[in-house]
């Protein structure tokens, strides 16, 4: 008996571990356009907002130049959570060779479990981002519509449209038009579309369109002039304002809620304190194999200008 638990952890470890592994990889990885990945050694990581310099003041002739700094506006902290989970396996299990067909069943499992709640947890970002209950560094939620500056001039974020072909061109106009926190403007792009399942048909039908659902219009037919009836379709260009297509999360809660990424960086980041590892023992009092799977990491966000967010109408 002693022989066999000393087999335990060379032959049963490392099958777990690649079973965990392939299960995980079988998820996929909805969180990734999301956020940008960083590695932590801390417990916790802050990330200081500046403000930018205001506009150059024009100077008199003779007069002595107006000197500018930035300045600190707010702090993001994003705290490590430790998520982990764990399963068993009998001492007679093993003896009778079933740890085949158990543990692989169990890991994968275990595995799936690890999987979903990162991408639980990342989505929640963006479920909870219009909830006054749930504030980033400046005070207010992800999405809001007084995002406040060093300026005094709150920036907004948060809009009521649902999903359409003129509610993502003011969207791009909004997006062009963001500012520092000292008033000039920073030259943000749209980049990305971000909906949930449901709005996933509605998404491609506008931006994979030939011509604009919005902007047709009944104009003479110039090449026959006894036909007054001709539609003009302007082609559809909002599908070029978003370089980096459309992606789907499905556990994104509100089927009425989407999101738009611009190129303002430093905006929603994932810390890495900890990627998927495994442990094992064996309880003495049953002589069971336990093994346990853990990571640390952390979602959330610093500059909000990244992400502009509706609920729908």
């Amino acid at each position: 008996m002693t022989t066999i638990r000393g087999m335990i952890p060379k032959s049963l470890v490392p099958g777990v571990h690649e079973f965990v592994g392939l299960a995980y990889g079988a998820t996929p990885e909805e969180h990734a356009p999301l956020y940008e990945m960083q590695k932590s050694i801390r417990a916790w990581e802050e990330e200081v907002m500046l403000s930018g310099m205001g506009g150059a003041p024009t100077k008199a002739e003779g007069s002595a130049v107006t000197f500018d700094d930035i300045q600190e506006t707010f702090t993001s902290r994003y705290n490590m959570e430790t998520v982990a989970i764990g399963f068993a396996v009998t001492k007679e299990a093993f003896d009778d060779d079933l740890y085949s067909n158990i543990a692989k069943a169990k890991a994968q499992e275990l595995g799936r479990s690890m999987a979903d709640t990162k991408q639980v947890k990342a989505a929640a970002v963006f479920n909870r981002g219009f909830n006054a209950l749930y504030v980033g560094g400046d005070g207010v939620p992800l999405f809001s519509d007084n995002h406040p500056t060093s300026s005094g001039v709150d920036f907004d974020n948060k809009k009521t449209a649902d999903f359409s072909e003129s509610a993502l061109e003011d969207i791009a106009i909004s997006v062009s038009l963001l500012k520092n926190d000292r008033g000039i403007l920073i030259a943000a792009l749209t980049e990305s579309i971000h909906i949930p399942a449901q709005l996933e048909f509605t998404a491609n039908k506008i931006l994979r369109a030939e011509f604009s659902s919005t902007t047709s219009a009944l104009v003479p037919n110039r090449a026959n002039t006894e036909n007054q009836g001709a539609i003009l379709y302007q082609p559809n260009i909002v599908g070029g304002r978003f370089p980096k297509g459309i992606h789907i999360n499905r556990r994104f809660m509100d089927p009425l809620s989407w999101f738009i990424k611009t190129s303002v960086p430093n905006g929603t980041k994932m810390f890495v304190r900890e990627t998927l590892a495994g442990s094992e023992d064996v309880d003495f009092i049953t002589d069971n194999m336990l093994f346990k799977f853990r990571e640390r990491y952390a979602f959330g966000w610093t500059d909000s200008r990244q992400w502009m967010g509706s609920q729908g109408s």
